[in-house]
């Protein structure tokens, strides 16, 4: 996660706003020691407990959910190539992924 960080603020000069649901790794003592040392460059923003319909994660999921529900898959080289094959085609869908911040439970994100 940290590298995550690492490489999402090295792209930016503003300031980034990061929501995340509450997984160990997000609350890390790591983590929390990271984050209070690039304060100025980056805040995570937690969404509450039990709260999947807040977390824009969630309907990536159930679109990639619908799109294997379809598939034949038989293996996990098979699973690999199909999830790779349905993040390829949304990045170039910018307005698909917008969307998944535009719904009503998840508009906050985008407005922070």
């Amino acid at each position: 996660f940290l590298t995550f960080c690492k490489r999402l603020i090295s792209g930016y000069d503003t300031k980034i706003h990061l929501v995340v649901d509450r997984h160990p790794v997000h609350r890390a003592k790591t983590t929390t020691a990271w984050m209070h040392t690039h304060r100025d460059r980056i805040e995570l923003h937690y969404l509450p407990a039990y709260a999947p319909h807040l977390n824009p994660d969630e309907l990536v999921n159930a679109d990639l959910k619908r799109v294997l529900a379809d598939e034949n898959i038989l293996n996990p080289e098979q699973m690999e190539l199909a999830v790779r094959s349905f993040f390829r085609r949304i990045q170039k869908l910018p307005g698909h992924v917008r969307g998944y911040f535009q719904a009503p439970h998840t508009i906050y994100a985008s407005t922070i």
